[in-house]
């Protein structure tokens, strides 16, 4: 039978989508006992990003793997916990691998692995800024959204299941977030329109 109800959710739950893509990116990553990021790491990062543009239908194939796995795996969202840590993982041994660590040892880091953890930390502590500046009532309005979800008559109890999860996790980054290290935020604010315009092309 056709669908009757093609938006399940009203526009506000719509629109806070990105905003938990972006959180539960941040997920559940520790603080970092290492010494703070450095306005170098932070641009040398966000040129690689650029530079990494060029294998973004490969590095996009992987990330809708992660996400349909973890779909068949418990029907919950995935575990955006440590989105770029997660994502070297498991390209390894796949052609795009090398690429990628070729380009990022082309912008001074020694390996995936250590451009994987920056971006971690770099993401956090923009979420953290953003969170503080541009949306103080994000914690107020997932758990409207929740409660909105829940009480939808259009949604089955798996769609409601996933998006019960993703707000959880959402709210989980939230406080993650706003553990980032000073230091951290104080060493990416300069860089906000870079990473601002980044998230908006994607």
């Amino acid at each position: 039978m056709p669908d009757t109800h093609p938006n399940p959710v009203s526009p506000f739950v719509q629109a806070l989508a990105p905003v938990l893509i972006i959180l539960l990116a941040l997920g559940s990553t520790p603080a970092s006992s290492a010494e703070a990021l450095t306005d170098t790491q932070v641009q040398s990062f966000l040129a690689s990003l650029s530079a990494a543009q060029a294998l973004e239908p490969e590095l996009e194939a992987i990330q809708d793997e992660m996400e349909a796995n973890a779909r068949e795996a418990d029907s919950e969202a995935p575990d955006f916990a440590q989105i770029f840590s997660n994502t070297v993982r498991n390209m390894e041994g796949q052609p795009v691998y090398e690429q990628l660590e070729d380009i990022v040892q082309e912008h001074g880091f020694s390996d995936l692995q250590q451009w994987g953890l920056t971006g971690d930390r770099i993401f956090r502590a923009w979420m953290a800024i953003e969170l503080q500046e541009q949306n103080p009532q994000a914690h107020q309005e997932i758990a409207e959204a929740m409660a909105e979800i829940e009480n939808s008559p259009h949604m089955t109890e798996t769609q409601k299941a996933q998006m019960r999860a993703m707000m959880e996790g959402a709210m989980g980054a939230m406080e993650s977030a706003r553990n980032a290290p000073p230091a951290d935020i104080e060493a990416i604010r300069p860089h906000l329109d870079e990473l601002r315009a980044f998230s908006e092309s994607e």
